[in-house]
């Protein structure tokens, strides 16, 4: 399966909205602005929008750009349980979905989001093979939200690489510039390390992480057109995030 990366890390506009008909205009806005995919959290769709027609009409908005979805256990998620979770993603899979975001813990409950159970680890790896059968690439995260060492990133990454992911997903958190720096450096080091594309990103004290850190190795900006009720106020601006990917040059 074609990698969704080239050489540019790739300006993706995350979607968080109710509404199908918002999600499209958020989808129609960005575009003029240099959108080059799109994320789409369904967790945040009313339920009666989650199904394969809706699915299909957004994603035809988007022009035939990449588009990266995820099924959170948050939003009208809190009540769901993984069973059905992994359901929606197969469903996002075979509406036409780029990416699919499984969660590092589906189908048991960790708390750095991935798990280490034999039984869910199994059911990961069928759930991948399903995905990946329905023509979706397939990344998995795992939400820690605070700092950890490099030696521990690199060990949840190269675990959630094993599992048969097309792309890596880590986020931690940052206290202080130290932390955002040591954060760069972790990212230097996923680059070196990872035979897959990677997403690494921090909460927190997290704005020159998140604007210089695809310039270091991630393979995307998880940006915003703007900011709203919804959006995730760490994600920054497409505009600010296409100011930077297209003029800075990190060689090495």
């Amino acid at each position: 399966m074609k990698s969704l990366f080239n050489e540019k890390p790739l300006l993706t506009v995350m979607v968080q909205t109710p509404e199908a008909d918002a999600a499209i205009d958020t989808i129609r806005k960005a575009i003029p602005s240099g959108a080059e995919a799109f994320g789409l959290q369904t967790c945040r769709l009313k339920p009666e929008y989650c199904n394969e027609d809706t699915y299909r009409r957004i994603f035809a908005e988007t022009r035939e750009r990449p588009v990266y979805v995820t099924n959170y256990r948050y939003g009208y998620n809190t009540e769901t349980g993984d069973d059905v979770l992994a359901e929606g993603l197969l469903t996002l899979a075979r509406s036409g979905a780029s990416l699919v975001d499984v969660m590092g813990d589906l189908y048991d409950r960790h708390p750095e989001e991935l798990t280490t159970d034999p039984v869910a680890v199994d059911k990961q790896k069928k759930l991948i093979d399903q995905i990946h059968d329905a023509g979706a690439q397939v990344l998995m995260s795992s939400h820690v939200y605070h700092f950890i060492p490099a030696e521990r990133v690199l060990e949840m990454a190269l675990t959630q690489q094993e599992r048969g992911v097309d792309v890596v997903k880590i986020v931690t958190g940052a206290d202080s510039m130290e932390q955002q720096i040591e954060n760069l450096k972790i990212t230097n080091m996923l680059k070196q390390e990872l035979k897959v594309p990677f997403l690494f990103l921090s909460a927190g004290q997290s704005r020159l992480h998140r604007l210089v850190g695809p310039a270091l190795g991630s393979c995307m900006y998880l940006c915003v057109y703007e900011h709203d009720e919804l959006s995730t106020k760490a994600q920054p601006l497409l505009a600010h995030a296409k100011a930077v990917r297209d003029n800075i040059i990190i060689e090495g």
